[in-house]
């Protein structure tokens, strides 16, 4: 169950000291997604503003809406059609302003968990693999990701 704890520890960024993010319960989109608010910030972080309506600062999650099982191989051949695909996503929206004097457009971070049916009962612990390196790698280089979002240097 994605259920993160508050305050959750920002990565070191660059400009952000100590960053934390108090979460509170939100109105999901649906209800196979869960969403939780950025009411408070700890630490160093200038110029960044908590959720408000006209301003978001929002982490999410979502779930397939019908999970998908895998199909059963064809009693000739063996062969197993297309396999079709259980997709969980989690992601973070944050209002910002453009230009001064503009209104405030959304940003959006996402990842996508792209999972063929079957693997989750059979070979659990690839997903989990998957999943260990992705978080391990993005937050080892979370300053990275932002420096390159910012300066556009890869």
């Amino acid at each position: 169950m994605f259920s993160p704890s508050s305050p959750v520890t920002g990565a070191a960024i660059t400009g952000l000291t100590s960053p934390t993010y108090t979460l509170t319960s939100d109105t999901p989109v649906n209800s196979n997604s869960k969403a939780w608010a950025v009411t408070a910030l700890g630490g160093t972080q200038t110029n960044v503003a908590v959720h408000a309506a006209s301003k978001p600062f929002r982490l999410w999650a979502s779930r397939p809406a019908t999970i998908r099982v895998a199909p059963l191989p064809n009693a000739v051949t063996g062969v197993i059609p297309t396999v079709p695909r259980n997709v969980y996503s989690v992601g973070v929206d944050k209002g910002a302003i453009p230009v001064s004097g503009q209104a405030n457009q959304l940003m959006r971070v996402r990842a996508d968990w792209s999972i063929p049916t079957g693997v989750d009962t059979n070979e659990p612990e690839e997903i989990q693999a998957m999943t260990s390196l992705f978080c391990g790698a993005v937050w080892a280089q979370a300053d990275g990701i932002s420096q390159m979002c910012v300066n556009a240097v890869l």
